[in-house]
This record gives structure tokens, sequence and C-alpha cells, in this order.
């Protein structure tokens, strides 16, 4: 299965300097948060595969008026073609926001998903918009990683864990890919393409 993953900005690749048949080849498209709607149907009608997301911190709109055509993944487990994604969406809480969480209300969305991740033994990807605790995040509340999302991964052991939120342009030393254990952890940001 060949994956593109996209999160925080629209990539200029497959948006403005999109060539028609570069979205061609993908079997799923996989959306880590804070992208515009017109963006992600764009993406879902070109590409012609399932689009799945997860909501980003500013994507409080999406809860009342969601992207066409795309399918959210946000305290579920979906599955394609076999693949099981596991999604949880938003950010720390760092303001008033419906897509902002505490550790403890995140954890509590965690477990409230315990019998879904039982029923499909497991899941092969962990899609988030925040990274974990301690991995590929920042100490300021806005870009702070949630630490059950390390126990997820501990736990389940996907064999990915693919976010977004921490965008690659805020230092030169900030990395795509990354490993934890046995599974791999990819920042989405801009894009990213993925082979399963």
């Amino acid at each position: 299965m060949r994956i593109l993953a996209v999160s925080d900005v629209p990539s200029a690749l497959y948006y403005d300097n999109y060539q028609p048949g570069c979205l061609d080849g993908f079997d799923l498209i996989l959306s880590c948060g804070d992208l515009r709607r017109n963006y992600l149907e764009f993406l879902v009608t070109m590409a012609r595969c399932p689009l799945i997301y997860v909501p980003g911190n500013h994507d409080d709109a999406f809860l009342k008026d969601p992207p066409e055509g795309c399918l959210c993944a946000d305290g579920k487990v979906l599955v394609v073609d076999g693949v099981r994604i596991l999604g949880l969406g938003g950010s720390y809480k760092y303001k008033p926001g419906q897509c902002m969480y505490t550790e403890r209300q995140m954890a509590r969305r965690v477990r409230h998903l315990a019998l879904e991740m039982r029923l499909h033994k497991g899941f092969d990807i962990l899609l988030t918009h925040t990274p974990a605790r301690g991995l590929n995040d920042f100490d300021t509340l806005p870009h702070r990683g949630f630490a059950c999302f390390n126990d997820l991964m501990d736990r389940y052991e996907p064999q990915y864990f693919i976010h977004g939120h921490i965008h690659r342009s805020y230092g030169p030393f900030i990395p795509q890919r990354t490993q934890r254990g046995d599974t791999t952890v990819i920042n989405a940001f801009d894009h990213c393409i993925i082979e399963i």
C-alpha cells in the first residue's frame, strides 16, 4: 500500500504546482490536521482513493462542516484494505478550543477506545495531530505532546505513528522520521510518502 501523509500546510507539489497524474498510484491519503477543507477535498477528488483525517487544533469548524468525501478517524479505528488506523485528533490544551485536550482528557479518550482496539486486535497506524511527549515535541504548552501516545505505542507496537503539528520549518533539526521501538514515527508536516 502506498500512502500519502499530509499535515499543517498544503504541499505545493500536490496543490499549487499540481500536475495531472501526480496523485496517481496512492492507495490512501492520511491527514494529520490543520489543513483547509478545500485542500482535503481537492486531494480526495484528484487522487481517487480514500482520505482519512483527524482534526488539528485549528479545525473546530470540521466538527460542524467536515470536508466532503473524506473519512474522520478521530476517536475510532478505521480499517482500509486490512490496515487498521487509530485516530486521535487535537492538540494539548493551551487556550479554549474544541480540539484541544489536557493530558488527562486525552488519556480518557484512549481508555474509551480500549474495547474497539481489542476487537480489532490492535492497530497498524496511530494517526494523530500532536506528537508524543518527549518525541518530536517541545516543552511549550502549544507544542507539547501527549504521554499517553507513548503508552499506546509501547502496548500495541503499531508499525507507524504519524503526526503533524510540529512544523519542520520551526528549526533545522526537526526530523521527518524517527524510531521508537518497533514503531516508525513520522512527522507528516507538508507531506510524506509511506510504503506498507
